[in-house]
């Protein structure tokens, strides 16, 4: 179990460290969650479900898929803070049905995926106005505030020792939460 500073790779060896037998794994961190594949090969037996392609925001919705689906189980929804900010409605169904769904938002302020495909086009540096297009600043959400408002138990996290704490937590109990990691 790593310690100390937040980095993308402490949070993917702990994610993996800590993932219970039977988790079902919703994954949709595309510029922050490369590596937690592949950091989860030594957990127990668990299902990983990701995004098949082309869409933004599926992690939430489908976390309540899974959740509803397969009530026993628990669901570890990770979810980048631009994919969530298309569906986080769905944070509100998952209090409203008690689901068992722990979600992990990593919060760069960005749609860090736009940028990449933008980068694709071979066109260059985007203007002002389009580079406002992937700033989810001004002002930064704050996904403690949201998750709460909508019935959901949230807390942000500014170390690894407490994301591993609250992780553990929210795996442990019924019911949602919602952890915010600044990354």
């Amino acid at each position: 179990m790593p310690s100390g500073e937040i980095t993308l790779a402490s949070l993917a060896a702990a994610i993996g460290a800590l993932l219970p037998e039977n988790t079902i794994v919703v994954d949709e961190s595309n510029t922050s969650g490369r590596g937690l594949m592949a950091a989860s090969k030594g957990a127990p037996p668990h299902d990983w479900l990701t995004n098949t392609g082309g869409s933004i925001g599926i992690a939430l919705p489908l976390a309540i898929g899974a959740a509803v689906a397969c009530p026993d189980r628990h669901v570890l929804c990770l979810t980048a803070d631009g994919s969530a900010m298309y569906t986080a409605q769905a944070l509100w169904t998952m209090a409203r049905e008690s689901l068992n769904v722990t979600t992990v938002v990593f919060a760069n302020h960005s749609y860090g995926v736009l940028k990449r495909e933008f980068s694709y086009l071979g066109v260059g540096d985007p203007g002002p106005q389009a580079a406002r297009m992937f700033d989810i600043g001004n002002p930064d959400l704050d996904w403690t505030l949201l998750a709460k408002g909508m019935g959901v138990p949230a807390v942000r996290v500014t170390s690894l020792d407490a994301f591993a704490k609250t992780l553990r937590a929210g795996l442990a109990n019924r019911g949602p939460s919602l952890i915010e990691v600044p990354v």
